[in-house]
């Protein structure tokens, strides 16, 4: 497992894969947060520290004996998950030698476990949450999804690993001087020489060669509908065989550069500059639709398609286990639990419904409309984030309208008037710039700037008449 860090349970936020205890609590109460991890995602339960970050350890006359601790989970669980357990030795609150607990818990990847009274429980965000009987048959029959991680893929081995994405990961989790292959059993990525589907996925360095539907195409279109044949209007296309953190890295760069930017005079009377989608929105949008879709799915892989006024993007297979388009803001779940667990470790992946309520909170924020999910014929996520270029550009254009008849009435000459036009759109203008504005030399420019200068329509910014950086602004004066 990794290097354990004290420090990191005492200052970390309790998640989805970590949680702290004091060892006063009653054995019997930590039965339901063993079992909450293992139907999840796995996770650490550290017992000896208090929620405010006090070390008490064990070592005070209240405390349970760590021994208890290890009892009742084999006495209440069924069938007992996988766990291990480690005792850290620490110097407690008052100075004094003792130990702190971590319970490090793997997730059950093919059995749903329940304690004796026959409830289930399940890790959700930063709490663990009783099941309710339609609940726990569908995580029953979601266990048959989390197989698909761990099946081991035939004929593969260390040489298909991406070695220098390892190393970035084992730098990140401190642990350059554990060997390659521990990592990757530690991580239940590798079985005797054997990679699994998690771990081909996460860092093989030929993914599609064993996984071929496990890619990302990105489309534009010219328009807003897409087109065949004679007609057919892409105009811009990228595909994304590599591993998953890879692949999360390139596509954003390249999508990215295919955002629309506007630019609108602020009321602080500087430009600014706006992009068509909150990055935030489609970049969660692509990392869940990467995370949480079924690979088990055959046939279909992830889709990014820009039109003209929006951004889909579809995910194959239908939601996550107890994930529903209704309740999709309030529950945290992950379908794919390792691959979730060593992105969040690079910090990518966010609590589901985190993730999902900022894109809300996001799209707001730009004054777009709520983003629009649904599940087109039950066997995949669609995700719709539409842009409202077309009113921003009418409302850039009514602003303009206002903007002039506010400052210059209708004093401007039609040259003027392109002049103003150009600067309330671009923020500066040269003297070159004007001589295209306007078509005429830069002689006849020179005039026109100077002369709206001395009329105090425009400012002049520059040390001389020589000045080569010497420009025109609107004058702050005149600024809505």
């Amino acid at each position: 497992m990794d290097n354990l860090d004290i420090e990191e349970f005492i200052i970390n936020k309790e998640n989805r894969f970590f949680d702290r205890k004091s060892a006063k609590i009653a054995p019997k109460d930590i039965v339901r947060h063993i079992i909450g991890f293992a139907n999840a995602s796995g996770g650490k339960l550290v017992i000896g520290i208090e929620d405010n970050g006090d070390v008490t350890g064990f070592n005070y006359q209240q405390a349970n004996s760590v021994e208890a601790f290890r009892e009742i989970i084999y006495s209440n669980t069924k069938p007992t998950p996988i766990f291990e357990f480690i005792e850290v030795p620490v110097t407690n609150k008052n100075n004094k030698d003792d130990v702190v607990l971590v319970i490090d818990v793997e997730v059950s990847v093919d059995r749903v476990i329940l304690n004796n009274k026959e409830e289930c429980f399940l890790r959700m965000g930063d709490n663990t949450k009783q099941l309710n009987h339609q609940q726990i048959t569908q995580l029953e029959y979601d266990r048959g999804q989390r197989s698909f991680e761990d099946e081991i893929v035939k004929g593969s081995s260390i040489d298909d690993v991406n070695k220098e994405l390892l190393r970035r990961y084992k730098e990140h989790r401190n642990c350059l001087d554990v060997s390659d292959i521990q990592v990757l059993e530690a991580r239940g990525f590798m079985k005797n020489g054997e990679l699994t589907n998690a771990g081909i996925l996460l860092f093989g360095e030929n993914t599609f060669k064993y996984l071929p539907n496990c890619r990302l195409r990105f489309i534009r279109y010219d328009g807003v509908k897409s087109k065949t044949g004679q007609r057919m209007n892409i105009i811009k296309e990228f595909n994304y065989e590599e591993p998953i953190p890879l692949l999360i890295e390139k596509a954003t760069i390249d999508i990215k550069g295919q955002l629309r930017d506007f630019q609108y005079l602020g009321d602080d009377g500087v430009f600014k500059q706006i992009s068509e989608y909150p990055e935030f929105a489609w970049f969660e949008g692509i990392v869940n639709a990467v995370v949480h879709r079924n690979y088990s799915f055959v046939g279909d892989h992830v889709r990014v398609e820009m039109y003209d006024d929006r951004l889909e993007i579809h995910s194959p297979g239908d939601l996550p286990n107890i994930v529903t388009i209704e309740n999709m803001r309030k529950t945290r779940y992950s379908r794919n639990p390792r691959i979730a667990r060593i992105l969040t470790e690079f910090g990518w992946v966010r609590e589901m419904n985190e993730g999902v309520n900022r894109i809300y909170d996001e799209m707001e924020s730009f004054f777009l409309k709520d983003p629009i999910y649904s599940e087109p014929e039950g066997n995949s996520v669609l995700l719709v984030l539409e842009n409202n270029i077309l009113s921003r550009s009418l409302r850039s254009t009514d602003r303009l309208d206002d903007y002039i008849k506010s400052n210059y009435g209708s004093s401007l000459t039609n040259v003027e008037l392109r002049i103003i036009v150009h600067l309330y759109n671009e923020g500066k203008i040269t003297v070159a710039d004007a001589s295209e504005v306007l078509e005429k030399g830069k002689t006849y420019a020179r005039s026109i700037l100077r002369d709206m200068r001395d009329k105090e329509l425009i400012e002049w910014h520059g040390s001389s008449d020589r000045d080569p950086t010497q420009y025109y602004s609107l004058p702050k004066s005149k600024v809505e």
